[in-house]
Formats: C-alpha cells, sequence, structure tokens
C-alpha cells in the first residue's frame, strides 16, 4: 500500500489506533506487569513502548529529526493509571506531528537510525505495520491472562462461518 496523502494516512491510523486503543483499554490493571516469558515485554511495556517507539522513533524521523526513543520501561510512567495517561499523551503528541507533514513531504527521504535513507511513506507504513504487531501480540497477552478481547472488525470467526455459504 502507497501512502500518496497525508489526510489517506492520517485517516488509515486513526481507524488502526482505535482498534489499538480498545484493546489497550482491556489491560488489567492488577496485570500491567504480567509478562508471557522472562525477558520479554510485560503488558504495561508493551502499552508504552507502542506510544513511545511511535513518538520518539516514527514520529521524530518523520519530522526529519534523529530518533529520541530511550525505551519503554515503567520508569517511564509507572502504575496503570500513568501507562495510560503516557500512551495517550504520547499518541496525541505524535498525532500533532503527523498532521504538520505535507504531500511533498511523503516522497522525502528520511534517516533510520541504523543511518539507512528511506522514503517517508514507506516509514509511516512501516509504522503501522509495527503497531498492528504490538495489538497482535496485546491480544496474545490478554488471552494468557484470561481477558475476553473484541473481534477486531466485529464479528468472530465462527460468527464468520454462521453467515457463510460453504462452497460458494
Amino acid at each position: 500500500m502507497e501512502i500518496r496523502t497525508v489526510a489517506s494516512f492520517l485517516d488509515y491510523r486513526a481507524n488502526i489506533r482505535q482498534r489499538t486503543d480498545r484493546v489497550v483499554a482491556l489491560v488489567p490493571p492488577d496485570q500491567l506487569d504480567w509478562r508471557g516469558r522472562p525477558g520479554s515485554f510485560s503488558l504495561g511495556e508493551t502499552v508504552r513502548h507502542i506510544a513511545a517507539i511511535e513518538r520518539y522513533l516514527y514520529a521524530e524521523v518523520a519530522a526529519g529529526r534523529p530518533s529520541a526513543y530511550a525505551g519503554c520501561g515503567p520508569d517511564l510512567a509507572d502504575g496503570p493509571a500513568e501507562a495510560l495517561d503516557y500512551y495517550q499523551r504520547l499518541r496525541a503528541e505524535s498525532a500533532a506531528i503527523f498532521s504538520s507533514l505535507t504531500d511533498d513531504d511523503l516522497q522525502q527521504k528520511r534517516r533510520t537510525p541504523g543511518n539507512g535513507q528511506i522514503t517517508l511513506w514507506k516509514w509511516l507504513r512501516a509504522l503501522l505495520e509495527h503497531e498492528i504487531h504490538h495489538r497482535g501480540q496485546l491480544y496474545v497477552y490478554l488471552g494468557l491472562v484470561g481477558v475476553p478481547t473484541p473481534p477486531l472488525f466485529g464479528l468472530t470467526s465462527e460468527e464468520v462461518i454462521g453467515l457463510s455459504r460453504p462452497g460458494g
């Protein structure tokens, strides 16, 4: 998918963000530090990571600045209310940066942290793919701690089967 206008990117990002926000809101406060295995992100680190990497890596590079990403540990926002506030605040800051871009900017090259060059629209597409990846991680983690999650697009697999005509 090529991103041709900033407006189309912002609309698509808003849709992806709404789906991610619904899952983030389900993280139980008492499970914020739960992790699938030692060394992996906890639920809270995953929430903070989604916001921090978007704001301090993707948005900074999109604006033509170097990455300022410094991790996603509890030192950034410790506790359930603080983590959610951090998530929402950084997402709003990122939106403001992305909204300041122009359609012409989308064709410009940006320097990545590894000193590579990438066309901005491809960088923004990578951001969306990255968020979707971590939203999937949240779905799995929430399932492992017994939290029911909403169907991504309104119907469960079983509901789609029930509404389908087998064999076409």
